[in-house]
């Protein structure tokens, strides 16, 4: 039996039953919805954005699931970046098609709009978001549901979202917040950069929280959000204690060590020549400099003593096979911040490069490094100090603005 909770304008779906104990542990949103027979859909002209990691516990594609529910009319499939199928590149505009394999009309929501139109959602009742995210601010599925959920609030739309599991666990938040002149598709949310929420519980975030879409506060209070949640998630479990499989969410997180490297050193690479093994078999976790040997950059990076983090020289291959050498980096996930390595890296690329390459960056390359790290303050720091930015003050600030952030956002938790 299931009951409904309605919290202004935004529905919220909640389980009654416990978890069923068996493995996987956790029903995913997209097993909930089965679980009810869809009820929430029926009669309705259905569209659906999600990708290839949107899939039930067992590892059927929502697509297929919703194609096949009795009563259930699907018309219409929407993708993110990278496509439905996840294999666009990165940054890459992806155009609207037919589905060779289910023949409906695939709208790209990354491509020459970022937003659903009117045109896309004349034929839809309600849009169902099936999006696997992995925990960090700067990645674009967030962006990509909170422009559907505009779209969709302005046209009179019902929009329906299937929870998953944040893999990074719901009681860690770490790193810088974002600035508001940094917003972008690249990262719309004001959160710290590991922000500890699930999908469901951010679309919660942008329904209440004033400002945070681009549409009138009318239409805000007024939009129709259903939120699916899981059953058996808690916010202790990192990904692999849910015994879901791992579906990359793109062709540069095929793992979940990728997860926590994407969070661990994807800021610390982004200017200045540390490479973060993108392309090679530890994408994310496998780090090299030029003209340096793993060995010296252990000694670099050791000498910050950052918590819960360790190097280990190693060889990688990389996408031709050929065979590199770098440095791996191990993780303690209960002992870390996980952004803190980033700011040091940072840190030691002025240092092995002999002078402030943050102060030398083109315009263009430092305004995609603030859409990612998000602080003005932190820009200032390490554009006009180099090698001698006072990362533990911006640690302890960050670390303060994450406790405050977490008390905050709680009342949007659906799981406690």
């Amino acid at each position: 039996m299931l009951f409904y909770l309605s919290f202004g304008a935004v529905g919220m779906l909640l389980p009654s039953a416990p978890a069923l104990a068996a493995s996987p542990r956790v029903m995913l949103g997209i097993d909930v919805l089965a679980s009810m027979n869809f009820a929430p859909l029926k009669g309705k002209r259905v569209g659906l954005l999600t990708h290839p990691a949107g899939v039930n516990r067992y590892g059927a594609s929502t697509i297929d699931i919703l194609r096949r529910a009795r009563g259930v009319r699907l018309v219409a499939l929407f993708g993110p970046e990278h496509g439905i199928y996840g294999d666009e590149k990165a940054d890459v505009p992806v155009l609207d098609r037919i589905d060779r394999r289910t023949k409906l009309p695939v709208y790209s929501l990354y491509g020459k709009y970022r937003k659903p139109t009117p045109e896309m959602l004349k034929k839809i009742d309600v849009l169902v978001v099936d999006l696997q995210g992995i925990g960090v601010r700067s990645y674009t599925f967030k962006s990509c549901m909170l422009r559907a959920m505009e779209a969709c609030f302005e046209r009179g739309k019902e929009i329906v979202v299937l929870d998953r599991p944040n893999p990074l666990g719901g009681l860690k938040v770490d790193g810088p917040p974002l600035d508001a002149q940094f917003k972008s598709y690249v990262g719309l949310f004001q959160t710290p950069y590991v922000h500890g929420l699930t999908m469901g519980e951010l679309a919660r975030m942008a329904k209440s929280t004033a400002g945070m879409m681009e549409i009138t506060s009318k239409q805000q209070r007024a939009g129709r959000l259903t939120v699916i949640p899981m059953r058996g998630w808690t916010r202790s479990m990192l990904w692999p204690d849910t015994g879901l499989r791992w579906i990359p969410t793109s062709p540069a997180i095929p793992s979940f060590a990728a997860v926590i490297g994407y969070a661990m050193t994807g800021l610390g690479c982004q200017i200045g020549g540390f490479q973060h093994g993108y392309g090679t078999t530890y994408p994310f976790r496998f780090l090299t400099f030029p003209s340096k040997t793993p060995k010296q950059l252990a000694a670099e990076l050791g000498r910050y003593g950052v918590r819960g983090v360790s190097f280990l020289p190693t060889v990688a291959k990389n996408s031709k096979g050929k065979k590199v050498d770098g440095l791996y980096v191990f993780a303690d996930w209960n002992t870390m911040r996980p952004t803190e390595l980033s700011f040091y890296m940072m840190k030691s690329a002025c240092r092995l490069n002999g002078g402030n390459v943050f102060a030398t960056a083109p315009k263009a390359k430092a305004l995609l490094f603030n859409k990612h790290v998000g602080s003005r303050e932190w820009w200032l720091e390490i554009s006009k100090k180099g090698a001698a930015a006072d990362v533990p003050r911006f640690i302890t600030k960050w670390t303060a603005q994450a406790k405050q952030f977490q008390k905050q956002s709680a009342r949007f938790y659906l799981y406690k």
